[in-house]
């Protein structure tokens, strides 16, 4: 990251772990996914899309190795101190080259818009979902 580039910064809900990220996401998106709900403990999960050589990291991260239901690994990167989902990555995401910062740890999320909607069979029934965004029944 170059430093004339704006930039967003987040944290974990302590403050061990904090980053810095490009201003704007490549795409901030929602996955209403079982894992994501459960692991969110919410009923959905946002995240938004970053080049991994975008983002610095300090503090450390504990992984936990879950599956998709595509069968690849999810890497699902949280504070081992206060338990705050962080990141989010994929065998996927790095052959592309990307990263998911859990939206909710980023310091200011006002601009945020997320376009696209993953796995809307699995979203809560009581939930509206935006009828401009992408909506996808699976991945």
């Amino acid at each position: 990251m170059s430093n004339t580039q704006p930039t967003r910064t987040g944290s974990c809900l302590c403050g061990a772990v904090r980053y810095v990220a490009p201003a704007r996401p490549l795409a901030t998106v929602v996955c209403h996914c079982r894992n994501c709900q459960k692991q969110a403990g919410s009923a959905l999960s946002v995240v938004a899309v970053f080049p991994r050589t975008e983002l610095r990291v300090e503090g450390q991260l504990t992984v936990y190795e879950d599956r998709g239901t595509s069968g690849q690994t999810v890497f699902r990167q949280f504070c081992g101190r206060c338990g705050s989902p962080v990141l989010t990555d994929t065998e996927r995401a790095r052959e592309q080259g990307v990263i998911f910062v859990k939206a909710g740890t980023f310091d200011e999320v006002s601009d945020l818009r997320p376009t696209t909607h993953y796995w809307v069979k699995r979203a809560h029934p009581w939930l509206p979902l935006p009828p401009d965004a992408e909506l996808l029944e699976q991945e």
